[in-house]
């Protein structure tokens, strides 16, 4: 009889891990609570779960399954709701929605930078005794990890394919109307740091020690778990500010417009997944 209970036992561990290996399903994060709301508006029959205290909504784009947190400002708040979805919904893929600070002069508030790469721009050593690194060490394999997290190649690719023919919001006029000026989409360099930058004497920084295009406070810790756990990611931001004295400012005036700007963009690279 135990014989029996145990193999019976086997068999429904095999079902269950045959059905939930067959689910496809999409890992979306924000750091904010705006910036997950709008894209859990475009759910169909979500469903709410907490895991640890977390709030994990699931549901549907169009035909794919996702599921959506929100995962607090930081880096170690990022890592922990990263690691939660990871254990818990077994995504194939996360993409994060979020805003950032531009280090880019090319760039403007609205415009949109996909990290084809993300590194944390606080961490790094500053012992005489050893060679100074800026370099992670992943705690299992007890080896160095790069600098640079790239982004999954073929999300990436999917990304700048969508956003060749998505229509983004343009920023917001004092007169009350919207710019003309067209929303820039580029791939390129995201540094993530617990600091909010408005400086800039920081922004040069970024952009001659990592040739950063946009700073933040998360993407580089997603980008880490995921690397060192082997699954696929990317980052989306738009920018709110141009990290400069005047940050806090523009940030409170174009913070709506790069949530939503960025928001679309994440939502249609779902749309558009095989």
């Amino acid at each position: 009889m135990k014989k029996l209970c145990f193999v019976l036992l086997l068999l429904s561990q095999v079902v269950f891990a045959q059905r939930y290996k067959a689910r496809s399903v999409t890992g979306l994060l924000g750091a904010f609570g705006a910036e997950v709301e709008l894209v859990k508006q475009t759910l169909k029959k979500p469903k709410t779960v907490l895991i640890d205290g977390v709030s994990f909504t699931t549901g549907r784009i169009g035909n794919h399954k996702v599921v959506v947190a929100e995962t607090g400002i930081g880096k170690v708040n990022a890592a922990m709701t990263t690691t939660l979805l990871l254990d818990h919904f077994r995504p194939e893929r996360v993409l994060f929605t979020g805003i950032a600070g531009g280090t880019n002069p090319d760039l403007q508030p609205g415009d949109i930078v996909i990290a084809g790469r993300t590194a944390h721009h606080d961490y790094s050593s500053i012992t005489d005794k050893n060679t100074p690194t800026r370099q992670t060490r992943n705690a299992i394999t007890k080896q160095f990890n790069p600098v640079y997290f790239p982004a999954d190649s073929a999300l990436l690719r999917l990304a700048e394919l969508v956003a060749g023919g998505l229509k983004l919001e343009g920023i917001p006029l004092a007169s009350g109307g919207v710019s003309d000026r067209p929303v820039k989409v580029m791939t390129g360099t995201v540094v993530t740091g617990d600091v909010f930058v408005a400086s800039p004497v920081k922004v040069s920084s970024l952009r001659s020690d990592f040739a950063a295009d946009a700073t933040e406070m998360e993407g580089a810790a997603i980008a880490q778990v995921c690397y060192q756990i082997q699954v696929p990611h990317l980052i989306i931001r738009s920018l709110s500010d141009r990290a400069d004295a005047e940050a806090h400012i523009a940030y409170d005036k174009f913070y709506p417009t790069a949530a939503r700007n960025s928001a679309k963009l994440v939502i249609a690279i779902v749309q558009a997944l095989p």
